[in-house]
């Protein structure tokens, strides 16, 4: 009975033996990838339909608005009329200016006839002097008299000075009057709403008969030529985007479809909270209209490469930007190794720069169980 039941736990054991060793010695099949041959480098990003030129207009002053000559999808040219406020009040005030003006212009009118006056008294009262004070010299008349033409002189003179000045200052308050009733002129051209460029109107947001204050907008407006796409991009993947790089675009409206964009701005702030740097694509064949606000993805072209080794990121271990730790089948077992990397496409794959070991494989895809010096087969990945 004892060495029977020896010979069942040697049995058991040799069974177990035999378990772990086909477990673990066993060849693993792994993915590797290949080269591959014109490798379009791209990087993703997501994003929305915008417009560089936006406008939301309205009054500069506050009134009842009587009338609105366009409505939200409209095309409109420059200095066309949008819309017209109540102009009662302002036209009043412009009546009450212009009556200044005309005012001071009668005014001025009888200023300058009394300078005309005062410049006939003192020509007369000159000559007067004149006479008197050759009088005297030849002691035909009293000194007293001569004293008196002398004065009569120097008040005429202060006479036509204070009428001078009186001139003066009816003209500087003529200037105020015309620049009062040029402002309210223009206040009153200000309840004719026009529009400021070429456009197309967005939205409308206000009725007529609303009574609306200074600023409120009355129109969103957009030059149509300026529709572009911004599009946020990983900082991560940011620092391969340049200028005038080509990139596809594709609406959700329309996913069925991509259009051609070249980037046009690239943001000198990126977004702190979610790590992201904002470019601007302008489309050469987007479909009109277009909508604002539609959510679009973009694929940026930052280079091609004749011959690329892409490994998908998730086969990257300990990966800081510029080196990782990828696993190789060489000469039929696994074995890790750190390796350089470059740029990165939009499929979640990343260039290896770094030299590989001859006839070795990198795995793509790695599997339970890996470990150093374990027998593995390849299979290429799709």
């Amino acid at each position: 009975m004892r060495r029977r039941w020896m010979f069942g736990a040697a049995a058991v054991v040799v069974l177990f033996g035999v378990s772990v060793l086909f477990l673990t010695e066993r060849p693993l099949t792994v993915s590797v990838v290949q080269p591959e041959q014109d490798v379009a480098l791209r990087i993703y990003g997501l994003g929305s339909v915008e417009a560089r030129i936006l406008s939301r207009v309205g009054f500069e002053v506050g009134a009842a608005l009587t009338g609105l000559d366009a409505d939200a999808g409209d095309r409109v040219i420059q200095g066309q009329a949008l819309a017209t406020l109540d102009p009662a009040v302002q036209e009043a005030r412009v009546a009450r200016a212009r009556a200044t003006v005309e005012a001071n212009v009668a005014a001025l009118t009888r200023a300058e006839a009394t300078v005309g006056r005062a410049r006939s008294m003192l020509a007369q009262r000159e000559m007067a002097n004149r006479r008197q004070q050759g009088l005297v010299q030849r002691d035909v008349t009293s000194i007293q008299r001569a004293e008196e033409a002398q004065r009569d002189e120097d008040v005429a003179r202060a006479d036509l000075a204070v009428a001078a000045a009186d001139v003066a200052v009816i003209r500087a308050q003529g200037a105020d009057a015309t620049a009062a009733l040029q402002q309210e002129e223009v206040l009153l051209a200000r309840h004719q709403l026009a529009a400021p460029y070429d456009a197309v109107i967005v939205a409308r947001h206000a009725e007529a008969g609303t009574v609306v204050r200074a600023g409120d907008p009355i129109f969103t407006l957009i030059a149509p030529e300026t529709v572009w796409i911004q599009a946020y991009v990983d900082e991560e993947r940011a620092g391969q985007l340049a200028l005038g790089q080509p990139g596809t675009i594709r609406l959700r409206s329309q996913p069925q479809a991509e259009f051609k964009g070249i980037i046009a701005r690239i943001g000198l702030e990126s977004d702190r909270v979610n790590e992201e740097r904002r470019i601007w694509l302008t489309c050469t064949d987007c479909p009109e209209p277009m909508y604002l606000g539609e959510q679009a993805e973009v694929r940026i072209t930052t280079g091609n490469r004749n011959s690329a080794l892409m490994v998908p990121e998730v086969a990257i271990t300990g990966f800081d930007g510029h080196r990782g730790w990828v696993w190789l089948v060489q000469d039929g077992r696994l074995e890790q190794v750190e390796l350089t990397f470059g740029a990165r496409d939009d499929r979640g794959r990343i260039e290896v720069t770094g030299s590989l070991p001859d006839d070795a494989a990198i795995v793509a895809r790695i599997p339970q169980g890996v470990t150093g010096g374990r027998r593995a087969r390849t299979r290429t990945t799709p």
